[in-house]
């Protein structure tokens, strides 16, 4: 049997790099590799080559380093137990686990963020940013879509700007009995900085302006349940790419900085829900697949 077709069946039972290695080792002591008396080089500097090319197998090296912070559990400021350390007993017969339970929230909620449709970007006022004809299709196909999950909606808040007031009474005729509610901290902003930076866009405001009023609306509106809350809600946030990319990385705890690394779709929906226990999910992020392909824009 030739080397080559040896090596090969070596290298198909054993499936392993260091066998390969080992072969090329081998060829290159018994001059498999054609090199002439006086041309031939170090066979062992050839062997350290192919070995310095082979990734070091050690368990370690096949396990992920865990990096960042650990979960912050009263990250909304609402975790029972922080909020009851340090309270002053008003009954020394009181049991502080009875307390503690009383004020633990039961229920789940589940926050809907919706990005406005496609609107006219050649309007010198918000007035003019009015929304296009497909803008308006987008928002009645957004509407038909949170109607069709059939889920009881508690309420459906929206940003004070026309784009997203617009979106939100067009999503609301298919939510009949749902209360809507207008919210000025929701407007589009630049929430902080990103990292890394970029300088095909710069925003109306500097930074610190608009990112306390949507810092603001952040623990407005993203956080757990209240205690006297006995059942699960299902609450819709009509506003702003900006606003919601930072919604997300807040209510994730990834770095707030990285939230012009993800981009929206027009009427898409991006579903956060946050347990009683402070533990947050993303269900969802931009989901627009209920939109044909001609009517995805991302303006």
């Amino acid at each position: 049997m030739s080397f080559r077709k040896t090596l090969k069946l070596i290298c198909g039972f054993a499936g392993g790099s260091a066998v390969l290695v080992f072969a090329a080792a081998a060829a290159d002591s018994s001059g498999f590799f054609g090199e002439q008396g006086g041309e031939r080089v170090s066979r062992w500097s050839r062997f350290a080559v192919l070995q310095a090319a082979q990734p070091a197998f050690t368990p370690a090296s096949h396990t992920p380093t865990p990096t960042g912070h650990a979960w912050d559990f009263n990250w909304d400021k609402r975790d029972p137990s922080a909020l009851t350390n340090g309270k002053k007993k008003e009954n020394a017969t009181e049991d502080p686990t009875s307390e503690q339970n009383n004020s633990k929230p039961k229920a789940t909620r589940n926050i809907l963020l919706i990005r406005h449709s496609q609107y006219n970007l050649s309007g010198n006022s918000d007035k003019e940013k009015i929304l296009t004809p497909l803008g308006r299709e987008q928002a009645e196909l957004t509407g038909q879509r949170l109607a069709a999950l059939g889920l009881k909606y508690d309420v459906l808040i929206h940003s004070s700007m026309t784009r997203a007031t617009e979106t939100a009474n067009i999503i609301s005729k298919y939510l009949p009995g749902v209360e809507l509610v207008r919210c000025d901290l929701l407007r589009e902003g630049a929430p902080i900085e990103p990292v890394p930076p970029v300088t095909h866009w710069k925003p109306d405001a500097v930074y610190h302006e608009d990112g306390a009023r949507i810092e603001a609306a952040f623990r407005r509106y993203i956080h757990r349940a209240d205690p006297k809350q006995k059942e699960d809600s299902y609450e819709i946030i009509v506003c702003h790419a900006n606003v919601i990319r930072y919604f997300v990385c807040r209510a994730l705890q990834f770095p707030p900085e990285g939230w012009l690394r993800m981009g929206l779709n027009n009427g898409s929906i991006t579903w956060l829900t946050i347990r009683p226990s402070g533990r947050v999910a993303l269900r969802t992020l931009g989901d627009a697949g209920f939109m044909p392909v001609d009517k995805l824009t991302r303006t």
